[in-house]
């Protein structure tokens, strides 16, 4: 379960969405978040499902690499499609008790299901496709002009990048942890709630204490580099948009104006 968590990882690729600006990625995908959240109806997510489909298809990455990053997160959705399956209000489908399905319920659950979905793939896409240098860069160039107001551009983008960065490296040493302990007689699988709760001390203790120790390392590496910041620092390779840049924020606007299409489509033939 743990190696299908693809957040974090870079996919080396020369597709077109890996030879994409860093920053031209960075807004497409906030751009794309929010189109998700403004979908009304079931033709806008057909939409979105055909978009998506494209940028995976223009990624050049196997589909099932892309899908299994939806794994880890399949317990999250079902609690919060279980939860808007039965506390929605609205026109009753059925009753049992005091269990009570309503026909908005199974709308919200099945939208809020796909939102989920899609937002992870959208994201996962954007790392995948994106090195971790690069990603650095396109988020620290976006966020310079807040540095007239005082605002650590460089030091945000290289804190949210490590954290990126670190993901998959903290779910190998989980694996590596779980493995370690199960060779020991640990049982992570048997046994009630609380009993599965109290076998994963065992795992967090020592994987604190390995991502501590390697938060340090990287502490001393950095400062026997003598980083000091982005005061200064030249760049390898200078960020330069071109063609495709164009092409690519020209897509995303035509995909919001789909969407926007859709919605207005949807309220006048009463599917919202």
């Amino acid at each position: 379960m743990l190696k299908d968590i693809t957040l974090g990882q870079y996919f080396p690729g020369k597709s077109f969405i890996h030879n994409l600006d860093p920053r031209t990625k960075i807004l497409c995908i906030v751009i794309y978040i929010t189109v998700i959240f403004l979908i009304k109806s079931f033709l806008g997510y057909a939409a979105l499902a055909i978009f998506t489909a494209l940028c995976v298809f223009s990624s050049k990455i196997p589909v099932k690499f892309v899908l299994r990053g939806l794994k880890p997160i399949m317990m999250f959705v079902a609690i919060t499609a279980l939860f808007n399956l039965f506390l929605t209000n609205g026109r009753v489908a059925w009753q049992w008790g005091f269990l009570t399905i309503t026909y908005e319920g199974i709308t919200l659950a099945i939208f809020m299901v796909l939102r989920l979905f899609f937002l992870v793939l959208g994201t996962s896409l954007l790392t995948l496709t994106t090195s971790p240098i690069a990603l650095t860069d396109g988020i620290e160039n976006l966020l310079s002009p807040l540095k007239r107001i005082g605002v650590p551009a460089h030091e945000l983008a290289m804190m949210m990048t490590i954290a990126l960065r670190f993901v998959p490296t903290l779910l190998e040493e989980t694996d590596k942890i779980i493995k370690a302990q199960t060779a020991r007689g640990a049982d992570f699988e048997s046994g009630n709630l609380i009993s599965r709760a109290k076998a994963m001390i065992p795992i967090l203790i020592p994987l604190f204490i390995s991502a501590f120790r390697r938060a340090d390392d990287l502490a001393v590496a950095m400062e026997c580099r003598c980083y000091r910041g982005g005061e200064n620092r030249t760049r390898l390779r200078a960020l330069k948009m071109s063609y495709r840049d164009g092409f690519g924020f020209g897509a995303i606007i035509l995909f919001t104006a789909i969407i926007i299409l859709t919605n207005i489509l949807s309220g006048r033939l009463g599917l919202v």
